[in-house]
This record gives C-alpha cells, structure tokens and sequence, in this order.
C-alpha cells in the first residue's frame, strides 16, 4: 500500500509537469487556445480552415506538439485512475480484514 502511494504521488507530479507544458504552448500562440483539455484539429471542421504544414509550418508543428503532450496527459490520467482503483482495494482489503 505505500509503493502504492508513492506510485501515485510521483503519477500526480508528472501529471503537473504535463500540464505545466501545456500551458506553456498554449502561450506560445493564441490561435491554439486555452484549453487545456482538447487536442487541437487536424482535420477540417465545418465552418473553419485547417491550416496545413505548407501555410504556416511553424503553427502546425507546434499544434501536432501540443497534441502529442495532450495524448500523454490522457495516458497519464488513465493510468493514475487505474493506480487509484488498485490502491482503493488495497485499502479496502486491509479495512475490511
């Protein structure tokens, strides 16, 4: 249960290291928005133009960044809940023994 612990804690701060760079691309363009949450299209959307790698490469390259440390924070998220599921049965086990 304290592995457990410690496994978690060290989850939760590289769960704040991937949102400290997400915040910092969200500065770096206002065009990428603020959310922190929601990847960044790469496809057309109704009603918007996509800007392609032959537009703006500077812009697409940041955006695809952005992404990819959006796709680790969702992995990390997911893998933090499965550690929390097996701490809770841990403490579980241990309370109702």
């Amino acid at each position: 249960m304290i592995i457990g612990s410690i496994i978690f804690i060290i989850l939760f701060l590289i769960l704040k290291y991937i949102l400290a760079w997400i915040m910092y691309f969200n500065k770096l363009d206002p065009r990428l928005g603020e959310s922190t949450w929601r990847f960044s299209y790469d496809y057309p959307v109704l009603g918007q133009r996509d800007i392609s790698d032959l537009d703006d490469k500077n812009f697409v390259r940041l955006r695809r960044k952005k992404n990819k440390i959006i796709l680790l924070m969702y992995f990390i998220v997911l893998i933090m809940f499965v550690a929390s599921m097996i701490l809770l049965s841990k403490f579980l086990i241990l309370f109702f023994n």
